[in-house]
């Protein structure tokens, strides 16, 4: 990445990244084109070149944006260390497909999808996205485990890895039938699941 060392660069390239990544999220990275995200951003093609060597490198920049986007979305990451707080975070990304009328699905999925297979520098970013999208989920049934309510026969990193698998499933159907509720039914069979894992209350 190049070096930008004005405030004023600074803000022009932090400019051209968001007006990228909201682009290849829509249309897909395929379809944008330099020449596109320039006349969107106001900046002409020196300036693009100024900031960024090629396509490949505002790429790689529109994914770092739309990964800290997708988390910074999710403030519940901090604590999912209790029943409450891993229903509250369902909800809230339920919430989060209403807002948005179902339209867009999720961008790092988006990304996947269409990159994984063609570029690996890309498919690895995105596969460490969802290592760190899943870390608070896996800390927080972890400590839910040692604070005795989360069986001790259950797996945290295989459960962190099926809700992520849920996740995303009902983000591609509520983008593909523009309806959060496919969302919400995903979530709500999801949470059932983890419920039954969990620790059984002692007996008097």
């Amino acid at each position: 990445m190049r070096e930008v060392p004005t405030a004023k660069g600074r803000a022009t390239r932090d400019r051209i990244v968001e007006v990228a990544a909201a682009m290849m999220g829509l249309q897909g990275v395929a379809a944008v084109s330099l020449d596109d995200v320039g006349e969107a951003a106001s900046v002409s093609r020196g300036q693009l070149y100024h900031y960024f060597a090629g396509k490949e490198e505002l790429v790689d920049a529109a994914i770092d944006r739309t990964i800290r986007q997708v988390l910074d979305a999710q403030p519940r990451l901090a604590d999912l260390s209790s029943w409450e707080a891993l229903r509250g975070w369902f909800d809230d990304l339920v919430e989060l497909q209403v807002t948005r009328l179902g339209i867009g699905g999720c961008p790092i999925g988006c990304l996947a999808s269409e990159l994984a297979e063609q570029n690996d520098r890309a498919r690895q970013k995105l596969a460490d996205a969802y290592t760190t999208w899943e870390a608070p989920l896996r800390t927080g049934l972890a400590t839910m485990q040692e604070h005795g309510d989360l069986a001790r026969a259950a797996d945290p990193d295989e459960l962190a890895t099926v809700a992520m698998a849920a996740i995303q499933g009902g983000l591609l159907l509520t983008k593909t039938r523009r309806d959060p509720r496919q969302l919400r039914v995903t979530l709500d069979a999801m949470f059932a699941y983890l419920r039954t894992f969990a620790a059984e209350p002692a007996r008097p």
